[in-house]
């Protein structure tokens, strides 16, 4: 469920020419949670409006197929319309379902995925797991920009555009972390050369909040030390990110850590962990009770990170190997293995995308765990079938990619026996899955 770093083009910022105002009546949501009306055998894409709503909007984009309108008003709103909850949902780009009601929420999501999965002829109820649906989010990237005035603007990119949406609080993200976005806009404020901060990066787990300045030059004495006394004055951890670094330099006793399943995993502050704690404890005990591990299981788990899986599985079977292709958080793994006395647990490196010839990778496995980037996993296929594993566990952040990967698996002689989708980002349009397949005997 690791979430690939991709370049995308951003959004233009150009004002687009709106055509006349028009009557639509809503039939249902997309994924993303746009509204959806059908007119003359034509599809109308309208952000804002729900189902069984009565809208006037204006086209702004159309094509042979479809059209896209801006939500101008509401004539008849549903009776499943909120008021959200936060005060930036309008223009900010980070949550698009706010604005109905929850239990709603989850309904739209599920609809949407077994639409995805339809294919699979899946005849079993897809389960939901499910936390908060606000303040669970444990890491924040907030965008810095000095405007012509001086004056900084530091928040979210705003909807479908490039803009950032200055913020004063954020809801979806724990309350330590809220508590800082006060604090960080004083100290832009007072920041002398605040143009070199790019970005900063919140993180809170077991050592507390984090503060990371991404630097795009050379931040000053003077700011240096301002940002550094506030950091003490506060409690937090202050990582600089200087200009000529990939990633700030931390290893050893300075990563960071949080627990799982009575264990402590480290890891880097800029690594992937799932940002959302609760969710992620319940993800890996149904994980554990999925998979029903004994002594006798030897464990193949794929795309592993530092363990987040591995560790809690290793405490259960044989052996776990995990394999993982960015060489620290391999170092890492092994660091979490020592630590958390597992020796039955072994890290390699290895690309997944690409043919992996290793000692540990031979037949004798009995089921596997595969938590992909949202790309999938569909090269590794091939040769996960060569090891003729009975169960497969698949954790997917993009629904459309494991069905892909999953009918082939189907294709192959594996049956899904039983579906979840995990509401990691409740308020947003992301869908997280977990699927068990077995091979049919």
């Amino acid at each position: 469920m690791k979430h690939r770093t991709r370049q995308h083009k951003r959004p233009s910022t150009t004002p687009v020419k709106l055509g006349p105002e028009e009557s639509f009546h809503i039939d249902r949501l997309t994924h993303d949670a746009r509204g959806i009306a059908t007119a003359n055998g034509k599809v109308t894409f309208i952000a804002g409006a729900l189902p069984g709503e009565e809208v006037s909007a204006r086209v702004f984009k159309s094509n042979r197929r479809y059209d896209e309108a801006k939500l101008i008003s509401i004539q008849q709103a549903s009776d499943n319309r909120v008021i959200p909850a936060c005060q930036h949902f309008d223009k900010c780009g980070g949550c698009c379902f706010m604005h109905l009601a929850y239990p709603e929420q989850l309904n739209a999501k599920q609809t949407w995925l077994s639409g995805q999965l339809r294919k699979l002829e899946f005849k079993g109820d897809i389960g939901l797991l499910r936390d908060e649906p606000l303040a669970y989010r444990r890491r924040a990237r907030l965008a810095v920009k000095t405007q012509k005035d001086t004056s900084v603007k530091m928040g979210f990119r705003g909807k479908a555009s490039a803009d950032i949406v200055a913020i004063e609080n954020c809801i979806v993200l724990t309350q330590p972390l809220q508590a800082i976005i006060p604090n960080l806009s004083v100290l832009l404020a007072q920041t002398e050369k605040p143009n070199v901060i790019g970005h900063i990066e919140l993180l809170d787990d077991d050592l507390g909040c984090s503060v990371l300045l991404r630097l795009t030059g050379v931040l000053t004495d003077i700011d240096r030390s301002l940002w550094t006394d506030a950091a003490l004055s506060h409690g937090w951890h202050l990582y600089l990110q200087e200009s000529t670094q990939d990633k700030v330099k931390c290893e050893g006793d300075a990563l960071r850590q949080y627990r799982l399943h009575d264990m402590t995993i480290h890891y880097h502050p800029q690594d992937f962990i799932q940002v959302n704690r609760p969710m992620n404890d319940k993800m890996v005990a149904q994980a554990l009770q999925w998979l029903t591990l004994s002594e006798q299981d030897k464990v193949l788990d794929l795309f592993c990170g530092a363990g987040n899986f591995s560790l809690p599985m290793a405490k259960m079977a044989a052996k776990v190997v995990g394999v993982e292709v960015q060489p620290q958080m391999v170092i890492n793994g092994e660091l979490n293995a020592s630590i958390n006395g597992l020796e039955n647990l072994t890290f390699i490196g290895a690309d997944l995308t690409q043919t992996v010839r290793h000692d540990e990778l031979k037949r004798g496995f009995t089921k596997a765990l595969l938590d992909p980037p949202r790309a999938g996993a569909f090269e590794f296929l091939p040769s996960l079938l060569k090891l003729k594993i009975d169960t497969i566990l698949y954790v997917s952040c993009d629904a459309a990619t494991l069905a892909r990967d999953a009918e082939f698996l189907v294709a192959h002689g594996y049956q899904v026996k039983r579906v979840s989708m995990m509401e990691m980002f409740p308020q947003t349009a992301h869908v997280e899955t977990m699927m068990l397949l077995q091979k049919k005997h």
